[in-house]
């Protein structure tokens, strides 16, 4: 089959690679029909995930039709039109038992093994993002295995377009919690740091949760224009804002919002530095976004981060956080919980993430998506290909 595969930094191809089999009892095969570039792609790309390897599939954001189904397959059938989340989950762990999915604690099998600096071992088994998260091929491919497929896809009904639905596999579930970390209610403010596909989302789901004011923080006019034109943000263009916590501040009555997110993350510039530090395993961010996030955010208010981190960060203000009693929410998104909920949203109408796509390519085409989604090039959104 053909599959977009990593080969070093800022260096990935389409190529010809193995089909892949079915190798546990409840496992699938799926042909994949749309899958999309995800802004944590761009880490990879850039050479700032540890434990990559020349060779692997990328992709994490994909759906398609059930090819096959080991005899453990009990809720899907071949045929089916599922959507995939990009957390594999057992579904009976101590955390899947608590709907923490990203934590499952048996789909990646290097956890075991695998300690960071800190002592602790990473979560759930991811596609196509490093041995780290277990090695998994990903689905920016023409096939792919999915492992746990009786608790992660879910079926998509008829009439609906790929396009409509594909998002469920990562960045509006990751919008969504993001929001609901925030706390976010009828008449809450919010500061959205990043107008990226998770910004976008996050900002999408925080007006479904009924937010009456959103202030967006990015450097690109094009992304910005379309958030106001989306979901009525007030725009704050980093660029030119050289404190976009002050202009926050003064627009609610010198007191702040009610919640922050960070939908940036570390950095990942891939500068020749940050290589270094990722291939020693002392990732570092500046911290810049969250002590925005911090200024920006009210005393008792609320910092959600869906953006990626890794290792260090520095200057992290947490005496000033203390001083105004912030609470903080992060980390991997729990997709399962959220997917059949969002899913009901898009059907009734009330959430429209297709609408954030700007290009459409042919698998085939998958390099060059990634260098026009890495350099911002041709206002560019978000990218869906097809195998």
């Amino acid at each position: 089959m053909k599959a977009l595969t990593y080969q070093s930094a800022m260096n990935v191809s389409v190529d010809t690679v193995p089909d892949p089999v079915l190798e546990q009892e409840d496992d699938i095969l799926l042909r994949v029909t749309a899958t999309a570039i995800c802004g944590s792609d761009l880490h990879i790309f850039r050479g700032k995930i540890p434990a990559m390897a020349s060779g692997d599939i990328l992709g994490h954001e994909f759906m398609g039709i059930v090819e096959d189904a080991g005899p453990g397959v009990t809720s899907l059938r071949k045929g089916d039109r599922v959507v995939v989340p990009f957390t594999i989950a057992c579904g009976d762990c101590f955390f899947c038992n608590r709907t923490l999915f990203a934590a499952c604690e048996n789909t990646n099998p290097g956890r075991g093994a695998i300690l960071n600096k800190k002592g602790t071992r990473p979560g759930a088994g991811l596609f196509g993002y490093s041995h780290l998260y277990g090695g998994y091929s990903g689905g920016q491919a023409e096939f792919v295995r999915v492992p746990k497929a009786n608790v992660g896809p879910l079926k998509v009904p008829d009439g609906v377009a790929d396009a409509q639905v594909l998002f469920l596999s990562d960045i509006l579930p990751t919008g969504y919690q993001a929001a609901l970390n925030a706390q976010i209610e009828r008449g809450s403010s919010v500061a959205i740091f990043g107008a990226g596909p998770v910004g976008l989302m996050s900002a999408a789901c925080a007006r479904l949760l009924g937010a009456e004011r959103i202030f967006m923080i990015d450097e690109h006019d094009y992304r910005l224009a379309f958030a106001v034109q989306a979901y009525g943000v007030e725009p704050i263009h980093f660029g030119r804002q050289d404190d976009p916590a002050e202009v926050i501040i003064e627009r609610t009555d010198f007191r702040g919002v009610d919640a922050s997110i960070d939908a940036v993350g570390f950095e990942a510039k891939g500068s020749t530095l940050e290589t270094v530090l990722t291939d020693l395993k002392l990732e570092g961010s500046s911290g810049k976004v969250l002590r925005q996030c911090i200024a920006a955010t009210r005393r008792g208010g609320t910092i959600s981060v869906p953006g990626v981190y890794a290792g260090f960060i520095h200057g992290f203000l947490f005496g000033d956080a203390f001083e105004k009693g912030l609470s903080f929410k992060s980390g991997q998104t729990h997709a399962q919980a959220h997917m059949p909920r969002l899913l009901e949203h898009i059907l009734a109408g009330e959430l429209r993430p297709e609408a954030i796509i700007t290009h459409q390519l042919p698998l085939a085409d998958a390099a060059r998506g990634y260098d026009i989604f890495n350099k911002a090039e041709e206002n560019c959104r978000k990218v869906v290909l097809t195998p």
